[in-house]
C-alpha cells in the first residue's frame, strides 16, 4: 500500500504541480538567484566562519561541456554546497585551461591561420579570442547546471596576473636548481610538431612488424675467433617493432650476467641469449640448429659490428635494461629515440644521432632513405634488409603504443634539447607529502606514488606559440643562459602589466634591469622561443589563485577531478607546490571514474553512443542529470542510458511527489503557531520523526565521507518505504477526516513539516532547482531565510527523537502490517474486497504475540487502513488462514466489512445513515460536521 497522490489534497495557493516542468522552470530559477546575487548572499552569510576550499581544476576551452565535465562539476557543486549549509564559508572559484595545442588546432582550422606566417602576436591574440568564446560558452552551460560559482571572477591561465604567478613559480623552481637545459630523448608529436610530457601520452593498440635483424661482426677482437675459430659469417641478431629507428643506431646491448649462445644455422653463427634462442628460431621458421658454444655477455663488450645498411660501426655494449622478456637478449640501441638507449650511451660516450627531423621525416642521415615519412620507411627499410639477406625474421604483432593525446597519431622518441624540471631534485620530499594526504579513493595514493616514483625528469618545453613563454635569455655572443631572480622578476612584472603577449613585442634590453650583462660580459640577449607544457600552467595555479585571492586561502581543502588526473593536474600541482613551498596543495584528493554508455563501452562518435548533457537538460532538466551524478557511485566508471536517466525521472518522481503531497496538506499550517510538542504527539507521529532523525544521520555521514549515492539511496527509500508505504498511506484519514485544527491533525502536519522542512535541506545539495521550488512553497519559521534553500542551515539530528524501544515496537508492528498486508492483496485479488476499506481483518495470534498485539488493538484499523479488526485466539483460525511471514504465530483471515461506505471519509461502518441531518456520513463524520 501507499499514499494515492491522485487522491491527494488540491494546492490552492501552489502550482507546484505533478507535472514537475523542469525544463521550462529551470531557467527562471537562474535568473532569480542571479539577481538576488546568491553566490555573495551565502558568502556573507558564513563570513568569519571556518572556510572551506575546493579548488576547481580547469577544464580546457576548445570546446562545449560534455558528460564528463557536467559530472564533475556537479560534484564539486554537491560538496560547497554541503559545506555551505553546514555552517562554512565556501567561496568557489571556477577557472579555465586557455593555453597549448588543442586551442592552436582549432583556431587554425576554423580561422584558417598559418601559425608561421600572421606573426606570433595576431596569431596569439586569435588563440585569445577562440579561447575566451569556447570559456564564455562553457560558463553559461555550467551555470545551466545549477552550479554555483564566482562566475563574473573566474580565474584564466591568460590573464597576465596568472601569467606573471606562474613565472614566479618557474623562478622559484630554477633558484633551487631544478630547471636545466638537456640533449634528451622526449616523447615527440609529429602531427603537432612539439615534445611532450608523460602527462600527455596515452596508450593505444598499435599493429606493427617486429624485425629480427642481422649486425655483420667486423671487429671481434679476437674473441669470437678464439670460441669457434672464425669470425666470418657472425652476425649479431637484434630484435626491434620500430623498424623506422634503425637508422639512428650505434650500438647493440647486452646484459653482462646472461649466457649468450653462438647459434650455428648452416654456415652463418647468431649471437643471441640462450634462454631466448629457441623462440627467436621458430619465428624464422629454422628446425635444424646448434649452439655451438656460449659466452657471457661480459665476454664480448666492445665488439664492433657493422650497420646493416649505413656505413657506420655498430659496438657491443652492456646494460642492466636488458631483460628475457622478449626479442634475443641484443637490444637494437638508438640514444636519439629512446631514454635507456640514451642513458647506457652516455656511459660509453656515444655521441646522439637523431635521423627524424620535427615533422616525422627522416634526414640525410639516414641514407637513401631521406625524405620519407617515419612510418612509411617501416616498408622500404624492411625490403631492405631483404635484399642485403640481413632480415633474420619478421612478424606482425599488435602492442600497446604511445599516442598524443590531442590529435590521437602514435608519436615518436626523439632526442632533442629541451626545458626540463628535474623530479630527481624533489621526488623523495614528494613522495613522503602523498602520505599526508587524505585520497578518494584509498588506491589513488599508492596510484600517483607510483606515478611519481617512476616518472623520469619533467619536460616542460614546447615548440609552439600560444602559451607562457619560458622566461630565459641567451647571450648573443657566447648563448649562455641568463635566469636570475631578477630577470624573473623583471618578466612577471612585464607579463602582470602587459601579458604574455609583450614577450614577442619587447625587445630584452627593455625588459631586463639596465646594466644587466652576461658572465662573459656581453650586454646583448635574445630571448627564448619555446612555451611551457600547460600543465606546468595548471600546476601553478595553487599558487597563482589560492595565494594572490584574498577569498582563497593555501592549501586547498580538496582537488576533485577524474582518475586521469593522477598522472595529469594533481600530480603537476604536487611537483610544483612540493618543489617551491616543500608542501602538498591540497589536503584531500578525490576521483572520479569516466563516464559509458549503458554497456560500460566508452562513448564515441563511431558507436553513437554518446549523450549531449543539453539535450538531457531539454528533455529532462538540469536536476535529472544532478540526480543521475549523486545516484552513481563516481569510483568506477559511471554509467549512463536513455533508460537509466527515464528509470532516475521515476525516482525523482517519487521524491517529488512525497513533496508534493505534504506540501498539499500543511498549506494552512503556521510552524510557529501550530506545532504540536514532541510530548503530545502518538506514538506513530514519534516513530516518524525517529525515521527522519535515523535518515538525517545516515545522510549527514553520506556526504562527510562523499557517499552521495549512499546518500541518494537512504533519502529514496526513505520516501517510498517510510513515507510513501506507510506513514503518509495511514495518516491521510486523520488528515482529511479531522477538523482543520484539531490536535490529531495538527500533529500530522507537524511532523510532515519537519520531515519536509529536513528532506529539502537534505535534497538541496542535489536537487538544486526542485528544492528552491519545494522552500517557496513550504510554511517557514520566523528564523529561516525566505529568499533561497542555499541560505538556510543543514538540518541537525534531535537526540531526543532517537528512542530504541520506540523502534524495537514499531518493528514487530511494521512485520504485522506487512503480513496484513499480503492478506488484503490476495482477497483484493480473489475480489473478496475492493479497496482495503471495504475490509474487516481477523488476526489469530498465540500466546507469544497475543498480548503484544492486544496492547494495540485499538490502533491497527487505522495502520492496515481496513473498516474493522479483530483479534483472535490461535486455536480458532480456519484452515484458509493466511499464516504469517514477518511475524511468528500469527495467521489472517481478510473478510468483507460490515456496514455502508461513509461518503466523506469511505470507511465502511454500521453507524452510516443513523444521523438524519447526515444520512450518508458515519458517526465520527458527523460528529466533525
Amino acid at each position: 500500500m501507499s499514499v494515492d497522490y491522485g487522491k491527494t489534497l488540491n494546492l490552492p495557493q501552489t502550482d507546484f504541480s505533478m507535472r514537475a516542468n523542469l525544463p521550462q522552470k529551470e531557467p527562471d530559477m537562474l535568473k532569480k538567484w542571479e539577481e538576488m546575487d546568491i553566490y555573495n548572499k551565502q558568502l556573507k552569510k558564513n563570513a568569519g566562519k571556518p572556510k572551506f576550499i575546493l579548488h576547481d581544476g580547469p577544464p580546457y576551452a576548445n570546446g562545449g561541456i560534455h558528460l564528463g565535465t557536467s559530472l564533475n562539476k556537479i560534484l564539486k557543486d554537491i560538496v560547497v554546497k554541503y559545506y555551505s549549509m553546514s555552517g562554512y564559508e565556501t567561496p568557489f572559484v571556477p577557472g579555465w585551461d586557455t593555453h597549448g595545442l588543442p586551442i592552436e588546432q582549432r583556431a587554425i582550422k576554423e580561422l584558417g591561420l598559418k601559425r608561421h606566417e600572421v606573426g606570433p602576436v595576431k596569431f596569439r591574440q586569435a588563440c585569445k579570442g577562440f579561447a575566451l568564446k569556447y570559456l564564455d560558452l562553457q560558463r553559461n552551460a555550467f551555470k545551466r547546471l545549477g552550479v554555483r560559482a564566482d562566475w563574473e571572477n573566474p580565474y584564466v591561465t591568460l590573464n597576465p596576473e596568472f601569467e606573471a604567478k606562474q613565472i614566479e613559480v618557474f623562478g622559484e623552481m630554477a633558484k633551487k636548481g631544478y630547471i636545466y637545459k638537456g640533449l634528451r630523448p622526449v616523447y615527440w608529436c609529429p602531427d603537432c610538431e612539439t615534445a611532450l610530457a608523460e602527462a600527455e601520452i596515452e596508450y593505444a593498440e598499435d599493429t606493427t612488424v617486429s624485425i629480427y635483424v642481422k649486425f655483420p661482426v667486423k671487429d671481434d677482437k679476437g674473441i669470437i675467433k678464439n670460441a669457434i675459430g672464425t669470425k666470418e659469417n657472425v652476425y649479431f641478431v637484434i630484435w626491434t617493432t620500430t623498424t623506422w629507428t634503425l637508422p639512428g643506431n650505434l650500438a647493440i646491448c647486452l646484459n653482462a650476467d646472461f649466457e649468450y649462445g653462438l647459434v650455428k644455422v648452416g654456415n652463418e653463427y647468431y649471437v643471441m641469449a640462450v634462454d631466448l634462442v629457441e623462440n627467436v628460431m621458430k619465428a624464422a621458421g629454422i628446425e635444424n640448429y646448434e649452439i655451438a658454444t656460449k659466452l657471457m655477455g661480459s665476454d664480448v663488450e666492445g665488439i664492433l659490428c657493422s650497420h646493416p645498411f649505413l656505413d657506420r660501426d655498430s659496438i657491443v655494449i652492456l646494460g642492466d635494461h636488458v631483460t628475457l622478456e622478449a626479442g634475443t637478449g641484443c637490444v637494437h640501441t638508438a640514444p636519439g629515440h629512446g631514454a635507456e638507449d640514451f642513458q647506457v650511451c652516455q656511459k660509453y660516450k656515444i655521441p646522439v644521432i637523431v635521423p627524424v627531423d620535427d615533422k616525422g621525416h627522416l634526414t640525410s642521415e639516414a641514407g637513401k632513405f631521406k625524405g620519407l615519412y617515419y612510418e612509411k620507411s617501416n616498408a622500404a627499410i624492411l625490403e631492405e634488409l631483404k635484399g642485403l639477406n640481413l632480415l633474420l625474421a619478421s612478424e606482425k604483432i599488435v602492442h600497446q603504443y604511445p599516442h598524443c593525446w590531442r590529435c590521437k597519431d602514435p608519436i615518436i622518441f626523439r632526442a632533442t634539447e629541451q626545458w626540463f624540471a628535474s623530479v630527481e631534485g624533489f621526488r623523495n620530499e614528494a613522495l613522503e607529502k602523498i602520505k599526508g594526504v587524505r585520497w578518494i579513493p584509498e588506491w589513488g595514493e599508492e596510484r600517483i606514488t607510483n606515478m611519481v616514483r617512476d616518472r623520469g625528469d619533467w619536460c616542460i618545453s614546447r615548440q609552439r606559440i600560444w602559451g607562457v613563454p619560458i622566461p630565459i635569455f641567451y647571450c648573443k655572443d657566447c648563448g649562455h643562459e641568463l635566469i636570475n631572480d631578477e630577470s624573473i622578476a623583471a618578466v612577471a612584472s612585464l607579463f602582470r602589466e602587459k601579458g604574455s603577449d609583450s614577450w614577442y613585442e619587447v625587445d630584452p634590453k627593455d625588459i631586463l634591469p639596465a646594466g644587466t650583462k652576461c658572465k662573459c660580459g656581453c650586454g646583448e640577449f635574445e630571448k627564448e622561443n619555446d612555451i611551457m607544457d600547460v600543465w606546468f600552467d595548471s600546476g601553478s595555479s595553487h599558487a597563482a589563485v589560492l595565494e594572490t585571492r584574498d577569498d582563497l586561502r593555501w592549501p586547498a581543502d580538496m582537488y576533485l577531478e577524474g582518475s586521469d588526473q593522477h598522472r595529469g593536474w594533481f600530480q603537476s600541482s604536487l611537483l610544483t607546490s612540493v618543489a617551491t613551498r616543500g608542501e602538498a596543495p591540497f589536503k584531500t584528493v578525490l576521483t572520479h571514474g569516466y563516464v559509458v554508455d549503458g554497456q560500460g563501452r566508452k562513448m564515441s562518435k563511431s558507436l553513437g553512443n554518446g549523450i549531449d548533457p543539453e539535450d538531457v537538460i531539454k528533455e529532462y532538466g538540469a536536476d535529472i542529470l544532478r540526480l543521475w551524478v549523486a545516484s552513481s557511485d563516481y569510483k568506477t566508471d559511471i554509467r549512463i542510458s536513455k533508460e537509466l536517466l527515464k528509470q532516475l525521472s521515476e525516482v525523482y518522481r517519487k521524491i517529488r511527489n512525497t513533496s508534493r503531497y505534504i506540501l498539499g496538506n500543511i498549506y494552512d499550517f503556521n510552524p510557529d503557531n501550530d506545532m504540536v510538542k514532541y510530548e503530545d504527539l502518538g506514538e506513530l507521529d514519534r516513530w516518524a520523526l525517529m525515521k527522519l532523525s535515523q535518515l538525517i544521520k545516515k545522510v549527514d555521514e553520506a556526504y562527510g565521507s562523499y557517499e552521495f549515492h549512499m546518500m541518494f539511496h537512504a533519502i529514496h527509500n526513505f520516501c517510498v518505504v517510510d513515507m510513501s508505504n506507510f506513514y503518509l498511506d495511514i495518516i491521510k484519514d486523520r488528515l482529511y477526516t479531522s477538523k482543520a485544527d484539531s490536535k490529531d491533525r495538527r500533529a500530522a502536519q507537524s511532523v510532515m513539516y519537519e520531515i519536509l522542512d529536513s528532506l529539502v535541506r537534505m535534497l538541496a545539495p542535489v536537487l538544486a532547482f526542485t528544492s528552491e521550488e519545494i522552500w517557496q512553497y513550504l510554511p517557514h519559521r520566523a528564523a529561516d531565510d525566505n529568499e533561497s534553500i542555499q541560505l538556510n542551515n543543514w538540518p541537525v539530528v534531535n537526540e531526543k527523537y532517537l528512542d530504541s524501544k520506540l523502534e524495537e515496537k514499531w518493528s514487530k508492528i511494521l512485520d504485522l502490517r506487512s503480513d496484513v498486508s499480503k492478506a488484503l492483496e490476495i482477497a483484493r485479488a480473489e475480489k473478496t474486497i475492493g479497496l482495503s476499506l471495504n475490509a474487516k481483518v481477523v488476526v489469530y495470534a498465540d500466546e507469544k504475540v497475543y498480548g503484544f498485539i492486544k496492547s494495540i488493538e485499538d490502533q491497527l484499523s487505522t495502520i492496515f487502513i481496513t473498516s474493522g479488526f479483530e483479534l483472535k485466539k490461535a486455536d480458532e483460525a480456519p484452515s484458509s488462514a493466511q499464516k504469517g511471514e514477518n511475524m511468528d504465530g500469527i495467521s489472517v483471515v481478510v473478510v468483507p466489512a460490515e456496514g455502508e461506505k461513509c461518503e466523506r471519509c469511505w470507511m465502511q461502518s454500521e453507524s452510516v445513515g443513523k444521523n438524519g441531518n447526515h444520512p450518508t456520513l458515519c458517526e465520527r463524520c458527523c460528529s466533525v460536521l
